[in-house]
């Protein structure tokens, strides 16, 4: 609770237990916060102190006011930031609960672009792992991620509908450098729209990663299909 002895400032203390109770869902999506009345008689703040924090979440994206009805708990996008992180990661930096489906996962001799993309022998096959990106239940993405087979092996005898593939890459001592990203804008095939709960043809953002090791080679190539209502992509320019 709020401690007026901290070396904090209050309207930070109360800023970071707000933040805590949306992450831990005590206020779901779409729902009304308690009153600032309420809130002042719980903190045991002034009001002056208690909207400081409420307006830093707003800035942040994690409240909404609303005129005549109060102070509501945003649904949350998932937003790529241009750090090299996996989408389990991403959900969870929004205090969101990631889960996957898993759709196809084999070893192919076939895919002659992917190996170009990861520099691999033509002989060499290519472990491909298909699945649906979920964020609190929610369908976010269509993910299918290329591996070389010796990478791939790692994958073998993993729950690929729980598995967090940077985080076992970790483990096995890879670890990864940097990322080349490609963004575009596609049309949702009704097979996939099927997939995410949405209209055939709607407006998708596909994300294409081909990322390297410490050595500079390849590791993954990856192609992420998000649905635009639930995924942006935010990059800051410098000059």
């Amino acid at each position: 609770m709020v401690d007026p002895h901290k070396n904090i400032s209050l309207y930070l203390q109360v800023k970071d237990i707000l933040v805590k109770r949306i992450q831990e869902k005590v206020w779901a999506p779409n729902t009304l916060i308690p009153t600032e009345q309420e809130l002042m008689e719980e903190f045991n703040v002034s009001r002056t102190t208690l909207r400081q924090a409420i307006s830093i979440l707003v800035q942040d994206g994690l409240l909404e006011k609303r005129q005549g009805k109060g102070t509501i708990v945003k649904s949350q996008l998932l937003t790529g930031n241009g750090r090299l992180k996996g989408f389990a990661e991403e959900a969870t930096d929004k205090g969101l609960t990631p889960n996957s489906k898993l759709l196809r996962v084999e070893f192919k001799n076939d895919l002659y672009h992917e190996k170009s993309m990861l520099n691999i022998p033509e002989d060499e096959e290519v472990l491909v792992i298909e699945r649906i990106r979920f964020a609190d239940h929610v369908p976010i993405a269509i993910e299918r991620t290329c591996w070389p087979a010796h990478i791939g092996k790692l994958f073998k005898d993993q729950d690929l509908d729980s598995a967090k593939f940077y985080e076992i890459l970790e483990n096995n001592d890879i670890i990864l450098k940097r990322a080349q990203e490609k963004i575009s804008a596609i049309n949702a095939t009704l097979f996939e729209a099927d997939l995410l709960g949405i209209r055939g043809g709607e407006a998708m953002l596909e994300r294409e990663r081909l990322s390297f090791g410490l050595d500079d080679k390849p590791i993954e190539f990856s192609t992420m299909k998000f649905r635009s209502d639930k995924y942006h992509y935010n990059i800051e320019l410098t000059r």
